[in-house]
């Protein structure tokens, strides 16, 4: 079939960068929700007007941001997503960011207008995104709470009654007094809201995958958060978090100074009462 002559080259322009304190894929939420209430912003081009194209946009909660998966230069035409048990994917049955167009759309909350900068919440997007287009979120027709979810129901809610609640059963997390501790300690010693972080990723199961950062380790399993390692156990749809450890050896923790990034935390960390 011939193609549209104006369809063969399609010029895009960013609109606008993405700032958050995420840097690399492997430290993305893999959806906006699931990101712990992550804040951002997006900074947008000066000298276009998009002062006037912004007018109104504040009374929207939330927004549709598209966007370039900038960072993958390749794409697969099946992929496996975190949330499949039934083996790959055809990669329009999914949300992957490995697409032939790496274009991503994700529903995040705005908090307010300042000029060109939208301060925003629940961001999955890395530092330096490049802003295709922004759109307000329109609940009556955006939220479809009976639409059916492919392959997802056939991992969870199969033969319930679709609403617009996640179609996966999650798993029930619970947190040892000791991780709990942790948690809270690296919260207020860092920006990473890593128990909520932990709480979400876990909650779509506990089965190691790549995407997940999961791993198995004796008779439980590790999921790896940034630099730290989370080790938790399962019995039946039940996680429990026993500990958090950091994920580096002693002697890089031990050295005079650290070149590649800040280890206080870590060795603060590694000093405190609970691993006495």
């Amino acid at each position: 079939m011939d193609e549209p002559p104006l369809s063969r080259n399609l010029a895009l322009e960013p609109i606008g960068y993405v700032r958050t304190a995420l840097d690399a894929k492997v430290e993305a939420a893999r959806q906006p929700r699931a990101s712990g209430g992550a804040a951002g912003r997006i900074e947008l081009v000066p000298g276009k007007n998009y002062e006037h194209a912004l007018l109104d946009l504040d009374g929207w909660e939330y927004i549709w941001v598209l966007f370039w998966f900038d960072r993958n230069p390749s794409w697969r035409p099946k992929v496996l997503p975190p949330r499949s048990r039934s083996g790959r994917k055809g990669v329009f049955a999914t949300r992957s960011p490995h697409r032939p167009n790496p274009i991503g759309l994700s529903a995040v909350r705005l908090e307010r207008v300042d000029g060109l900068t939208l301060h925003v919440r629940d961001i999955d997007m890395l530092d330096g995104t490049p802003v295709l287009d922004i759109k307000p979120y329109v609940a009556y027709t955006d939220a479809i709470g009976d639409a059916r979810s492919g392959w997802l129901d056939d991992t969870g809610r199969a033969g319930r009654a679709r609403v617009s609640a996640d179609p996966v059963d999650a798993f029930d997390v619970e947190w040892a007094p000791t991780a709990a501790e942790q948690a809270a300690w690296i919260e207020a010693r860092t920006s990473l809201a890593i128990r909520e972080r932990v709480t979400a990723t876990l909650s779509l199961g506990p089965e190691p995958h790549p995407y997940r950062r999961i791993r198995r380790a004796g008779d439980g399993f590790t999921l790896a958060v940034k630099d730290w390692r989370v080790r938790f156990s399962v019995d039946g749809r039940r996680v429990r978090v026993h500990e958090i450890v950091s994920g580096y050896r002693d002697s890089p923790l031990a050295a005079a100074r650290a070149s590649a990034a800040d280890l206080s935390a870590h060795r603060e960390f590694r000093a405190a009462t609970w691993l006495a």
